[in-house]
C-alpha cells in the first residue's frame, strides 16, 4: 500500500469511498438493462426502488451493531455483498434475479456507508468534523459524476456484463484499502442492550436536525428524478450541463468552502443553503410556467444555473447537518445518529420520487415544482430555529 494511504486513516476512507461509489453508480444505468430484458416502467422503478427500500429499512439496524462490533468489520461485509451482487448481476438474464442484486446492493451499502462515514466522524474532533466530513464526500460525488460517463462508454463498446465486471473490481479496490483499516483503540467492547427504541433511536428521529434532513432529501430526490423529463417536455435534447453545474459546484463547495461549517458554526450554512435550494426548484417552476415547446425562451442556461444553485446547496447541506447531528451524540453512538441521518434522508428523497410522480401525472411539472418550492421553504424556515452552533 502506498506510504500516503498507510500514514493517513482519514485519505484511506476517503479513497476507499470513492472506488465504492464509482462501483455502486456504475449500476446507473441498469434501467437500460432491465428494458433490454422486456421490462416495463413499472418493473423498472420496482427494480430499482428496493435499494432505497433497503437502505431505509436497514441503516437505522445497522447503526447500533457498528458502534458495538467496529466500523472495520461492517465495511468488508459492505464490500463483499457489493462485490457478490455484481458478479451476480453478470448471470442475470431475468428480472426477479436483477430485483436481487438491488437488495444486496442496497444492504452492501448501507452497511459500508454508516460504518465508514462513522469511522471518518470518530477520527476527527468536532472543531473539523464539517471540513472532514465535506472533503470525505468529494470522493463519493466524483466517483457519482464519474460513473455514469464510464458506464455508457463501456455499455456502447462492449455490453452490460463487462460493466458489471468491472463494477465488482472497483469495490475489490475498496475493500483492500478497507482491509488496512486500523480502528482507534477501545477500553471495552460496547454491547447492545434492548431493542432499538430503548437505545433512543426513536428520540433521534425526532430531533429538528432530522426533520431539515428531510426536507432536504425531498428537494434533492425530486430533482435528479424528474428533471430529465422535465427538460424533454420543454424540448431540450442534453442534461449534461445541469449535471455537471451540478456535480461542479458541489465539490467546488466542499473543496474551497466546507471549512465556514467550522468556523462559522452548522446553522450558518445550512440556513442559507436550505435557502438556495429552494430558489433552485423555484426557477424551475417559473420555466414550467413561462416555457413551452415551441417558445423562443433559452432553457438550458436557466437549467445551468439550477444545477449550480442545487448542487452548492448540496455540497454544504450534507456534511453541515450530518456534523451538526453527531454533535449532538457521544462518541459510543455515532453509528446510531449517522444510521439515522442517512436514512431519513433517502426516506425524503424516496417520498419525493413516489409523491411528486402523482403530483406531476395529476397537475403537470409547472405546479409540481411550485408544490415543492413551497415545501422547501418550509424546511428553510424550519431551519431558522436550529440552534446557533
Amino acid at each position: 500500500m502506498s506510504p500516503i494511504l498507510a500514514d493517513n486513516p482519514l485519505l484511506r476512507a476517503t479513497v476507499a469511498n470513492f472506488f465504492f461509489f464509482l462501483s455502486m453508480n456504475g449500476f446507473i444505468l441498469l434501467p437500460l438493462y432491465i428494458a433490454a430484458l422486456g421490462g416495463t416502467e413499472i418493473e423498472i422503478g420496482l427494480v430499482m426502488g428496493l435499494y432505497n427500500a433497503v437502505g431505509i429499512v436497514c441503516q437505522p439496524l445497522i447503526g447500533p451493531w457498528t458502534d458495538a462490533v467496529g466500523r472495520k468489520p461492517f465495511m468488508l461485509a459492505g464490500v463483499a455483498l457489493v462485490i457478490f451482487a455484481a458478479l451476480l448481476a453478470t448471470m442475470a438474464d431475468r428480472i426477479p434475479l436483477l430485483a436481487a442484486v438491488r437488495v444486496l446492493q442496497g444492504l452492501g451499502f448501507s452497511c459500508f456507508f454508516v460504518s465508514n462515514y462513522s469511522f471518518v466522524i470518530d477520527l476527527v474532533p468536532p472543531a473539523r468534523r464539517g471540513w472532514a466530513l465535506g472533503l470525505y464526500g468529494v470522493a463519493g460525488l466524483t466517483g457519482t459524476a464519474v460513473a455514469p460517463l464510464l458506464a455508457e462508454w463501456v455499455i456502447r463498446r462492449f455490453g452490460f456484463r463487462v460493466l458489471f465486471t468491472m463494477a465488482a473490481a472497483a469495490a475489490a479496490v475498496a475493500g483492500w484499502i478497507a482491509l488496512r483499516v486500523r480502528e482507534q483503540r477501545r477500553e471495552t467492547t460496547r454491547p447492545i442492550h434492548g431493542f432499538l427504541w430503548e437505545r433512543g433511536v426513536l428520540r433521534e428521529v425526532f430531533r429538528l436536525g432530522m426533520a431539515v434532513t428531510g426536507f432536504f432529501g425531498l428537494g434533492a430526490g425530486t430533482i435528479f428524478v424528474f428533471l430529465p423529463t422535465f427538460a424533454e417536455s420543454l424540448g431540450v435534447r442534453t442534461l449534461a450541463l445541469f449535471y455537471t453545474a451540478f456535480a461542479l459546484a458541489a465539490i467546488g463547495v466542499r473543496v474551497f468552502g466546507a471549512w465556514l461549517i467550522d468556523t462559522r458554526g452548522r446553522r450558518a450554512v445550512i440556513v442559507p443553503s436550505m435557502l438556495v435550494q429552494a430558489i433552485a426548484t423555484a426557477l424551475l417552476a417559473t420555466l414550467g410556467f413561462l416555457v413551452t415547446r415551441t417558445s423562443e425562451t433559452p432553457v438550458v442556461p436557466v437549467l445551468f444555473l439550477a444545477g449550480l444553485l442545487s448542487g452548492a446547496a448540496h455540497g454544504f447541506l450534507y456534511p453541515g447537518l450530518a456534523a451538526l447531528i453527531t454533535d449532538q451524540a457521544p462518541a459510543g453512538r455515532h453509528g446510531v445518529v449517522v444510521g439515522i441521518f442517512s436514512s431519513v434522508f433517502l426516506t425524503g428523497q424516496t417520498a419525493g420520487a413516489l409523491v411528486f410522480g402523482v403530483v406531476t401525472h395529476v397537475v403537470g411539472y409547472a405546479f409540481m415544482w411550485t408544490l415543492l418550492t413551497s415545501l422547501l421553504f418550509a424546511g428553510f424556515t424550519l431551519s431558522l430555529k436550529l440552534d446557533r452552533v
